[in-house]
This record gives C-alpha cells, sequence and structure tokens, in this order.
C-alpha cells in the first residue's frame, strides 16, 4: 500500500505539519505559510449555528420494508408491495437543550426520519409524544425562548417554563405525558416515536385519508426514575449515543413496527374531537392501528457532523401519494423546518450527501448559492418555460387539495363536539397505575414547587384540576408539601 501524502485544501502536498514557517530560527511566523493560515482560518469555521431546537441529536442508517398492503390508502411507491425495502435515515434528539447538554434529561425526543424513496425523499419529522404543547405556530417561538435560557440569568428557569404553561392550558396534556414515566427514556432504542400531526393520504383513485403515525419499539418501552437519569447523567451525558452507537457496532439492530390511524377525509368535519389538533390524540377505539412495515437501523455514520449535524428534514418533503393536513402547527412548520436548514446549512443543503435523494434525479431550475456543486450541462437553461426541452411540471399533485372556505384573519379552529384542553390529559391520568400516578405527581410537584410566583402556580393547578379532580388534588397536596417544607 502507497503511503499516504498529507496536502493542503488545494492538494499540494505538505512538507512540515508540526512547526511553522519562521524568518530565521527565533524569528516571527511567516504570512506565505499558506498551510498554517488555511489551517488557523479552517478552525475557526468549522462550526455551524447550532439547531435552535433540537440540537443535540444522534443518528443512524436503515431500511424499512413494507409488511403490509397499504395500496387502498397510498399511492406513495415506496408503499405500494409487500417486502419493498427503502433506504433510511434517522435524527434523535433532546428538544430543549443545546448541543453541549445531556441525553438522559426529562425533555420530548424529537425523531426525523428521512426515506430516499424512488420519488424523492420522504421526511417524516416527529417526537416520542402523539402530542405537543401547543396547536398554532405563531405561540412556537415564545414555547421555546420559555424552555430555553433566561436572558438574565442564564439558565432555564422553573417560573418561565410553568408560567407559559399556565398560560396555555391545552399543553397540559402533553404536560401530563413529560412528567410521567415516559419523560425520560432510557435509550433511543427503546422509546416510541409519532409523527404526531395528522397527514394525508391519497390513493390511486384519488380518494383522501388522514393518517396518524405509530412507531412501535420493538425492543420493550424502557424509561428511567429522575434519580436513575440524574445517576446517568453523572456517569455520561452521552449515554443515548453510546448506548445507539454500540448497539448498531455489535450488529444488536433496533427496530421498530410502523402502525397508522386512518380516518377517511369526509369524517373529520364531524369527529368529536378537531383531528387537526395536534395536542390530542385519536382514540384507538375510534381508529384501530393498522400495521403497515418495519424500520430497522442498520449502520453508524461515519462522521457525525457530516451526516448527522448537517442532516436536514422538512415535513415539506413529500411524495405522491402523501400531503399535508389542515393541522396548523404542522402548516407552520412546513416553512419553519425548511427555512431553519437554509439558515444553518445554506440554501444548497440538499445537495450534501446525507440529504440528497439517492433513487431520485434532481431535475428544476434552481441555480447557484453559497456551495453549489450540482449543474447541468451547457445547454441547459435556468428558467421555465423554455424551448430547450428542460424539465417540465407533471400536473399530478402529490396529494388531494384541501378545500378552504371563510375570511380570512387571525382565527381559532372550528370547534368540535369534545374539544377542550383538559379531557384527554384526564383519561391519560386515568389510564396509569398508581405507582404511575404517584411518580408523575412527584415529578410535576418537584418543578412547580419552585416557581415563585403564586399566581402561576395556582393557574397551574386549576389545569390540573380540570383534567381530573383527583390529579389536581394530589399535585396541589404535594406542591404544598414542598413549598412548606
Amino acid at each position: 500500500m502507497s503511503k499516504r501524502v498529507l496536502t493542503t485544501e488545494s492538494g499540494a502536498p505538505v512538507a512540515d505539519n508540526q512547526n511553522s514557517a519562521t524568518a530565521g530560527v527565533g524569528g516571527p511566523v511567516l504570512i506565505q505559510d499558506q498551510h498554517l493560515l488555511e489551517k488557523l482560518a479552517r478552525f475557526n469555521r468549522e462550526r455551524i449555528p447550532e439547531r435552535v431546537v433540537h440540537a443535540r441529536g444522534s443518528g443512524a442508517y436503515g431500511y424499512f420494508e413494507v409488511t403490509d398492503d397499504v395500496t387502498g390508502f397510498t399511492r406513495a411507491d415506496f408503499l405500494s408491495s409487500v417486502g419493498k425495502r427503502t433506504d433510511t435515515f434517522i435524527r434523535f434528539s433532546t428538544v430543549a437543550d443545546s448541543l453541549g447538554g445531556s441525553d438522559a434529561v426529562r425533555d420530548p425526543r424529537g425523531f426525523a426520519l428521512k426515506f430516499y424513496t424512488d420519488e424523492g425523499n420522504y421526511d417524516l419529522v416527529g417526537n416520542n409524544t402523539p402530542v405537543f404543547f401547543i396547536k398554532d405556530p405563531i405561540k412556537f417561538p415564545d414555547f421555546i425562548h420559555s424552555q430555553k435560557r433566561d436572558p438574565f440569568t442564564g439558565k432555564q428557569e422553573p417560573n418561565n417554563v410553568w408560567d407559559f404553561w399556565a398560560h396555555s392550558p391545552e399543553a397540559t396534556h402533553q404536560v401530563t405525558w413529560l412528567m410521567g414515566d415516559r419523560g425520560i427514556p432510557a435509550s433511543y432504542r427503546h422509546m416510541n416515536g409519532y409523527g404526531s400531526h395528522t397527514y394525508q393520504w391519497t390513493n390511486a383513485q384519488g380518494e383522501a385519508f388522514f393518517v396518524k403515525y405509530h412507531f412501535k419499539t420493538n425492543q420493550g418501552v424502557r424509561s428511567l426514575s429522575a434519580d436513575q437519569a440524574a445517576e446517568l447523567v453523572g456517569k455520561d451525558g452521552n449515554s443515548h449515543q453510546t448506548d445507539l452507537l454500540q448497539a448498531i457496532e455489535r450488529g444488536v439492530n433496533p427496530s421498530w413496527t410502523l402502525h397508522v390511524q386512518i380516518m377517511p377525509a369526509a369524517e373529520a368535519a364531524d369527529y368529536r374531537f378537531n383531528p387537526f389538533d395536534v395536542t390530542k390524540v385519536w382514540p384507538h377505539s375510534d381508529y384501530p392501528l393498522q400495521r403497515v412495515g418495519r424500520l430497522v437501523l442498520d449502520r453508524n455514520p461515519d462522521n457525525v457532523f457530516a451526516e448527522v449535524e448537517q442532516a436536514a428534514f422538512s415535513p415539506n418533503n413529500f411524495v405522491p401519494g402523501i400531503g399535508p393536513s389542515p393541522d396548523k402547527m404542522l402548516q407552520g412548520r412546513l416553512f419553519a423546518y425548511a427555512d431553519a436548514q437554509r439558515y444553518r446549512v445554506g440554501i444548497n443543503h440538499t445537495q450534501l450527501p446525507v440529504n440528497a435523494p439517492r433513487n431520485a434525479t434532481v431535475d428544476n431550475y434552481g441555480r447557484d448559492g453559497s456551495m453549489a456543486t450540482r449543474y447541468g450541462s451547457r445547454y441547459d437553461k435556468n428558467y421555465e418555460p423554455n424551448s430547450h426541452a428542460g424539465p417540465a411540471q407533471t400536473d399530478a399533485p402529490l396529494a388531494a387539495p384541501i378545500a378552504v372556505t371563510g375570511w380570512t384573519g387571525a382565527q381559532g379552529a372550528a370547534e368540535h363536539v369534545k374539544d377542550d384542553d383538559f379531557f384527554q390529559a384526564g383519561e391519560l391520568y386515568r389510564l396509569m397505575s398508581e405507582d404511575e400516578k404517584s411518580r408523575l405527581i412527584s415529578n410535576i410537584a418537584g418543578g412547580l414547587s419552585q416557581v415563585t410566583l403564586d399566581q402561576v402556580i395556582e393557574k397551574n393547578l386549576a389545569h390540573f384540576h380540570a383534567a381530573d379532580t383527583e390529579y389536581g388534588k394530589r399535585v396541589e397536596e404535594a406542591v404544598r408539601a414542598l413549598r412548606e417544607a
């Protein structure tokens, strides 16, 4: 094997990588030392802006295999036949902390999945919970600000966290999930993933269905108590990264079974809950889970920065047969996610290997910009329409159109029969065992008792009382005991 030669970025061989060029043995460093200047300049630019949310993440490659026929509901090609496999890339993440945070913390987990389909990339951006804290994207920046570091103290503040939730009663359902046993997964392998939002499937006949995605872990759900998590953080702040990396390296490939709930589009208007409200679930008794396929992770990235941190997901990356719903939070994310990547990585982030389609050809009139690597022949034009046989539209929409009516302006969603902010939080509480309830109460009281504003505590207590009388009473008593102590 020939010896590898160290070179500069331009490919010139490097004579000395241990000593800078100087004017004599004791003289000053020379600006003519191209290798030195290039190394220092590159080092200064090695970082890109971290994600505002979901900054800390881990990723892996794998595949999705169809196990059940769903062609009656969608014409998506990667779901078109039992046994069909599609390459995938997944990024797990925590939400609120920075890139330097710890893995084993109480926080929702991101579950972002990229399918490299024959019809282009399909991105499914979800969490490990089936619901979220808010249902309107206009509240999202405020919500994240309340969970992030305070501008004065420079740290996360219970006052801010609970103050926002006090003024956002729709968060009660997700708070019950977050403060319950599943609030701290034991690892990324031992948690479920959910699309959370409602999406649309369209079949070959043009019939539309609304769907929710459920990825059930085949490793079993395992979680950590607050004490176990604190101990683990002290031992290994990268615990979830370590676990995922080592499992795949050992050949213990984690897997999930994908199920969907399917609602005929015509049933949405009269459903008892607003089916497009991401703070609510569809009870399985109304729309049972239907199995679709299996997700398997079998390869670790070779370079975490290039493949995990530069991985870019957007829920607006659909394929024929799959599209959005009127879910307001989803509609906001259709813009915000892609825009975040344009800012972080650049307008040509889609040309990076981890983001570029593998099995579909990209052919459009987008040109230039920083780090552009895709270009056509000398005969290609950068405008349309043209007389040079450039790419043309198909006239075939990805999904069925969504009907909209009424006056424009800021307004809430249409009310359904059982729309309220507390009913499903109470249902979730009543499903828990006594031990689960006790841990939930302890977790809530531990945070809420640190709040210094009495009115914030009272507002939050009112939410738990509205969800379930016993729930509210037990939280109130636990908070009082901690504050008196």
